[in-house]
């Protein structure tokens, strides 16, 4: 199955890789940056599960850090718009689909702008828990475990944390969109990375565990 998703993703012209565990993520992900280039990243779980930020805050490279100490809104925002001039851009996604798609859903859409245009390099990071179907599943995915989860994770009020999901069913069995209109929702940017119009721009790597949400 692997194999053929990497097929997949190299037929969309992404470069595809799979790697047993973390330590070779993190090995790979260093043989795919040079010293001294400019890289940035988007929210990962998956990145600091693997020893990859602290990899990229080592010195070896000149890192776009959004979360170091001090930076102000005004200071973040510099950074999201340096990042389009960045070497590489790093992150996971939310899922994977067996015909070599990509599926991210974003909040304050930086991370899906630098996948799509700006970074030279795009290098994503994935557990195979992220691999799912199709379309459909990768939608039902986001909407039943990684808003809900992130949304935990950071604290937020909305309504996937409070219930578990962001739909709910009504007595037909339909589905009904509660919508979530708070102000601290992580999901308004809904965006399938198919064929890639650069080859190999977008680099992703797949890790034989589970990781991230």
């Amino acid at each position: 199955m692997i194999q053929k998703l990497i097929e997949n993703l190299e037929k969309n012209n992404m470069k595809g890789y799979f790697v047993q565990n973390k330590e070779e993520a993190l090995s790979l992900v260093k043989d795919l940056l040079k010293e001294n280039s400019t890289v940035s990243i988007g929210g990962s779980v998956t990145l600091q599960e693997c020893g990859i930020v602290n990899l990229l805050k080592s010195g070896a490279y000149n890192f776009l850090d959004r979360s170091a100490p001090g930076l102000t809104p005004k200071d973040i925002k510099e950074i999201y718009i340096k990042t389009f001039a960045a070497d590489t851009f790093l992150g996971s996604c939310n899922a994977i689909t067996k015909d070599g798609y990509l599926y991210n859903v974003d909040g304050n859409g930086n991370r899906v702008a630098a996948m799509i245009f700006g970074p030279e390099q795009v290098i994503i990071v994935a557990g195979v828990n992220k691999i799912v179907e199709n379309a459909q599943e990768a939608v039902k995915r986001v909407k039943e475990i990684a808003a809900p989860k992130n949304a935990e994770r950071l604290g937020l009020e909305t309504y996937c944390k409070n219930s578990g999901g962001c739909v709910s069913l009504n007595n037909e069995g339909s589905e009904i969109c509660n919508g979530c209109l708070s102000d601290t929702r992580i999901c308004a940017d809904y965006v399938f990375f198919g064929h890639q119009k650069i080859k190999d721009r977008i680099k992703v790597i797949i890790v034989n565990e589970t990781l991230g949400y």
